[in-house]
């Protein structure tokens, strides 16, 4: 599949609301208020920006100031119906950028809907249990042979065609469907149940895939969190794991005009994620080992932390950008399995790179 970048943006706002086409003694029939946060997915024009690195900057600006006229409002001033997906719309119709791919709108940390071009909506939502595993398979003295445990974490994701409705499926509707599972995986030993005598990220994100699809058709993937770094998606035939690495570094963007501030030597502390896909090893259950991929990213890992970026060998400039297709190729020798790369300079603002299969239809 050929590469595409992606510039994404988040843009926090606070707001009050009330849903009226929700049941009767739904509490959010009732008006209350969220800490929304927006967010959109847009392949720019090459001449769109500022200047050529000031993307991401530039979108989270025309976002921020989309999403202001929401801030400290009452939603149902502005929308009869004011559900996350109409909200999507809301900003979607007003977001004068080009390339727009999706907007999303997460109304809680642990809930969110994200609309695309088609009126495709996919909404998730977040759930924990906590348990122990082993994996039983793995190599002498591998650390996850012990016994030990997680809190793990699972997003329930679906995906509707909305057809011009209001909503897709209530996030009660998930949380429905995903509390006989809790009750099952919650407070024992994975090991112990049934068709789970491997408990990989892998294993479990299938067998919870299994137990829900029949019942619920507009299931499109199970996402599951081993740690706050590493996890794995399952949409029924593809397994996506990722990890995510975090690292400090200086730059200069030295392609913004004279007299901007971004052309003086500052820094960030950067988030990124390394998406891979790989068939799954029937025996120890898992398509790469999470630790194989952090040992084998760490030589570019060490180039980019405490460093200052735009003097990097081979880079041109230091936008988040070019710094994805930099590490693309940096790594992508002792990763052939890795197949995306989003990168964050600060909290959801940054770029995506995909070459794989599924490209950005993958969940972040």
């Amino acid at each position: 599949m050929s590469e595409r970048l992606f510039h994404v943006a988040a843009a926090p706002f606070e707001a009050a609301r009330r849903v009226a086409i929700l049941p009767e003694g739904h509490p959010s029939r009732r008006r209350h208020g969220h800490g929304f946060l927006a967010r959109v997915r847009a392949e720019l024009p090459t001449d769109w920006a500022s200047f050529p690195g000031a993307e991401t900057d530039d979108l989270g600006e025309a976002l921020t100031g989309c999403v202001g006229a929401l801030d400290y409002r009452d939603l149902n001033d502005f929308l009869a119906v004011p559900t996350d997906e109409n909200l999507a719309r809301w900003v979607r119709e007003r977001l004068a950028v080009p390339g727009i791919q999706s907007i999303g709108i997460q109304s809680t940390r642990d809930q969110g809907a994200d609309l695309d071009r088609l009126e495709h909506i996919h909404v998730w939502r977040r759930f924990r249990f906590e348990s122990a595993h082993r994996l039983p398979n793995v190599p002498e003295g591998h650390p996850c042979g012990r016994m030990h445990g997680h809190g793990f974490e699972v997003i329930l994701h679906a995906d509707q065609d909305l057809a011009g409705r209001d909503m897709g499926v209530d996030f009660d509707r998930l949380a429905a469907l995903w509390e006989p599972l809790r009750a099952q995986l919650h407070l024992v030993c994975l090991n112990d149940i049934e068709g789970l005598e491997n408990p990989t990220s892998e294993r479990l994100a299938s067998w919870i895939w299994r137990r829900l699809k029949s019942e619920f058709p507009a299931l499109s993937w199970v996402s599951v969190y081993e740690t706050a770094t590493a996890g794995c998606h399952f949409d029924g035939a593809h397994y996506r794991i990722w990890k995510e690495q975090r690292f400090e570094s200086a730059l200069r963007l030295v392609r913004a005009p004279e007299g901007d501030a971004r052309r003086r030597l500052h820094g960030h502390s950067y988030w990124l994620r390394l998406h891979l896909t790989a068939p799954l090893d029937a025996v120890l259950g898992w398509t790469i080992d999470y630790g194989d991929v952090k040992r084998l990213f760490k030589p570019v890992y060490e180039r980019l932390d405490h460093h200052r970026l735009d003097v990097l060998p081979d880079l041109a400039a230091a936008d988040p950008g070019s710094l994805t297709r930099w590490i693309r190729a940096a790594v992508v020798g002792d990763l052939p399995e890795l197949d995306r790369i989003d990168l964050h300079v600060t909290p959801g603002c940054g770029a995506s790179l995909c070459w794989g299969e599924l490209g950005p239809a993958l969940p972040t």
